[in-house]
This record gives structure tokens, C-alpha cells and sequence, in this order.
């Protein structure tokens, strides 16, 4: 399977997120999978992409010609797609993948995943989505998206197209055992029905 994993570009953060990042590029490559991810071979990216390239993972990293020109890119990568833009980046990396992984990481990292689950509750993706939750990282994160469902700026049902696992084993089981559920297509301001036939809102 084609997994996109989002995650830190950063060096300068505990630990046991490093740790995490070379624990799911080796379980990649133990388990079959391709790495699709941002390209860099700096912080988490750079972790992740070696374990996965050691272990006998395809690695395709997409990376904007910016950062290519700052001498961040991994090189070492199967194939390296060289983007102008970020938003070039994330649609080929939307487009390779087959599921996507958030590891922890920052504002990049946020955008990237939560537009994965944007574009999941429209349709334009499918698959499973799954965060890292090591050292309780999107704990927080989690209580914010309950928030958001309690208001109703998003109904509960969506709860199911994302899941947070505590280790990238984790995360991998449930991608490898994922089966696409039945939800309601998001429309603002319509009411749309649920695999139950019920009347819910977007």
C-alpha cells in the first residue's frame, strides 16, 4: 500500500518523536508498503525516509523546488518529484497515496492532515487517515475536533474518518484492517442522510 505520512520537519523536538518517525519508516518496509511523504531529509521527514528507504520501503518524496534550492532534499529517495508550489505538493501527495499518516509535527503537518480529512468528508479521497498519538501528542487536538462536534460545526459521523492510534504499529493495523465507512457527503448548510437513514446536517 501507498502510505502518505505528514510529519515535522524539525530536529529540535523529544525524543520519543524521533523515535516514533524511524519506528514507522522501519515497519513500512517490514510490512510491503511505499512511503509517500514531503521529500525532506531534515527532522522527522529525514528520520522517517531512511528507516523506510533501510528497510526496504519505495520511497517518493514530493518536495518544492524552494527547499530543494535550501539543499533539504532526500536524494536518496526511489523518485523525487519537484514541485513550484506547496499546493502542488500536497495534491500529488493526495494523489499517490492510498492512506495518509499524521506523525507529530507542526502548522505544516496540521494543514496537511486536516485537509486530508476535508477532502475525505467531500469525497475526493478515500482510504484510511490515522494519527500518531505517541506521548499523548493529539490529545489536545482531539478534544478541539469534539469541540467542533458538541457545536455542531461538524457532525459526530465524521468521527470515523480518522482515528487516533498510541504507536505506528497501531496506526499500520488499522490502516491495513480499514474498511471505508458509510457517511453522509459534508454540504453546508444541507441536510444529507446517513447510512442509517437519518436526517443529519453537514
Amino acid at each position: 500500500m501507498r502510505i502518505c505520512v505528514y510529519c515535522s520537519s524539525s530536529a529540535a523536538v523529544p525524543p520519543q518523536y524521533i523515535e516514533a518517525a524511524e519506528e514507522l519508516g522501519r515497519l513500512l518496509g517490514q510490512r510491503g508498503h511505499a512511503l509517500v511523504y514531503g521529500g525532506s531529509n531534515v527532522g522527522l521527514m529525514g528520520v522517517l525516509a531512511r528507516a523506510a528507504k533501510a528497510s526496504g520501503a519505495e520511497v517518493l518524496g514530493i518536495i518544492p523546488r524552494m527547499m530543494v534550492e535550501h539543499g533539504v532534499a532526500y536524494t536518496a529517495a526511489d523518485r523525487l518529484v519537484v514541485t513550484e508550489t506547496m499546493a502542488e505538493r500536497k495534491e500529488l501527495m493526495e494523489r499517490e497515496a492510498e492512506a495518509f499518516v499524521a506523525l507529530p509535527g507542526g502548522f505544516g503537518t496540521l494543514e496537511e492532515i486536516a485537509q486530508a480529512i476535508t477532502q475525505k468528508q467531500l469525497r475526493y479521497l478515500q482510504g484510511p487517515i490515522a494519527f500518531v498519538n505517541v506521548a499523548s501528542f493529539y490529545d489536545a487536538l482531539a478534544s478541539f475536533f469534539e469541540q467542533l462536534y458538541r457545536e455542531r460545526f461538524a457532525h459526530a459521523v465524521y468521527r470515523e474518518t480518522y482515528h487516533l492510534a498510541p504507536t505506528p504499529a497501531a496506526a499500520l493495523d488499522y490502516v491495513e484492517r480499514y474498511v471505508e465507512p458509510a457517511a453522509p457527503l459534508k454540504w453546508v448548510g444541507r441536510e444529507v442522510s446517513s447510512a442509517d437513514g437519518t436526517s443529519v446536517r453537514g
